[in-house]
């Protein structure tokens, strides 16, 4: 009888500990807020890589310019930056290197769309079907 109810608490132990980790794992996600600087332009760092980008989330502002300084980390694996929003005036597409790249951009409306990396290699899934994918959400 007591081997039994050590085995539900150690049950118990586990799953409570994987319910917390789950729950950690979802809020580890980066966010990065773009402040105007002096100049009135909102400019932010975004690197990709390892199938990640880092920030994983981004906020600006509509109506107020963007300056994008992009970069994937060192490695074989080339990846780009695909930012498609007919609503937002957003189409952008770049090669990302580990040079940054400036990209200026200016958000039209409100809204969140999704940034990604398109690239494959032969026969695998894409970098976006990876999970290298952020969000891109443009406030008030």
């Amino acid at each position: 009888m007591n081997i039994t109810i050590f085995h539900r608490r150690a049950w118990l132990t586990l799953f409570v500990g994987l319910g917390v980790a789950g729950s950690q794992a979802q809020s580890d996600t980066s966010t990065e807020a773009a402040p105007a600087s002096d100049d009135g332009v909102q400019r932010i760092t975004l690197v990709g890589g390892n199938y990640d980008f880092e920030p994983e989330h981004i906020v600006v502002r509509a109506g107020v310019p963007v300056e994008l300084q992009a970069r994937r980390r060192p490695g074989l694996t080339p990846h780009n930056l695909v930012i498609r929003s007919i609503p937002m005036g957003l189409d952008i597409e770049a090669s990302l290197t580990t040079e940054p790249t400036t990209i200026r951009f200016t958000p039209r409306v409100p809204g969140r769309v999704e940034f990604y990396c398109d690239k494959r290699l032969l026969f695998l899934s894409s970098h976006r079907d990876r999970g290298m994918v952020g969000v891109l959400e443009v406030v008030e």
